[in-house]
């Protein structure tokens, strides 16, 4: 049985003196894909947010391979394995695409090393505009150069948030292929979408969120079979 490899316990964080997330507990567990979703305002960024060390927890802990990573810098999370994709992309504009993927390299810990090659393999039109401004580049091709950002960290959890958002249908369908190929090898994701019928194909486990709080845990078959819950929570699909 697959062991956790990230791990929430009832953990509190806040925006000032706005409480924004109310004991949240889940676990993604090693080589598995764990889909966050709730509704727009949910805190599924802010859950990210904290566990990359960007929004402080006031309560309760994040565990990395049951190493408590939280109240560490986001660098040193970074350094320790846990990659993020943002919502929004981020890329560095004025830098080109190869230097944004050089400057996220990190030496993996005993893992399957990403490197340039290994990126450009499976997103060829960033080889092919590796020399060009990033800011030049199409949505999805911003996209594809967040993701292989973010695997130039080798990371042991990856961390996507809002991958398909604001993007043309078949970028979307390209992105969700890009997904289950990194499952496919064993990398351990965390999944924020809104994007819920490509969440429920991808997912092994769902975790819906609401007002910041845990509403429901499980897998995605059982969650994908309760329309109720999805009605309730994500509204109809």
């Amino acid at each position: 049985m697959a062991s956790d490899i990230l791990e929430l316990t009832d953990v509190h964080a806040y925006y000032g003196d706005s409480h924004v997330l109310h004991g949240i507990s889940f676990a993604l567990k090693e080589g598995r894909l764990l889909g966050l979703l709730g509704r727009n305002g949910a805190g599924k960024t802010t859950c990210m947010s904290t566990i990359m060390g960007f929004l402080a927890t006031r309560e309760g802990a994040i565990r990395l391979n049951g190493e408590k990573i939280s109240g560490n810098s986001p660098e040193a999370i970074a350094r320790n394995g846990v990659c993020l994709v943002p919502q929004g992309r981020r890329i560095f504009r004025s830098l080109t695409v190869k230097e944004n993927l050089q400057v996220a390299a990190q030496t993996p810990g005993g893992r399957t090393a990403w490197t340039l090659a290994r990126v450009f393999d499976i997103f060829p039109r960033l080889k092919e505009r590796q020399s060009q401004f990033a800011g030049s580049l199409s949505g999805g091709e911003q996209q594809m150069l967040a993701i292989g950002r973010a695997l130039m960290g080798n990371p042991r959890v990856l961390l996507m948030d809002e991958p398909s958002e604001g993007l043309a249908p078949q970028i979307v369908a390209d992105v969700g292929r890009t997904i289950a190929m990194l499952k496919a090898e064993g990398l351990s994701i965390v999944l924020v979408e809104q994007n819920i019928k490509m969440t429920l194909n991808l997912a092994d486990d769902i975790v819906i969120i609401n007002t910041g709080q845990v509403v429901f845990s499980g897998s995605a078959g059982d969650a994908a079979a309760d329309q109720r819950l999805i009605s309730q929570h994500l509204g109809v699909f």
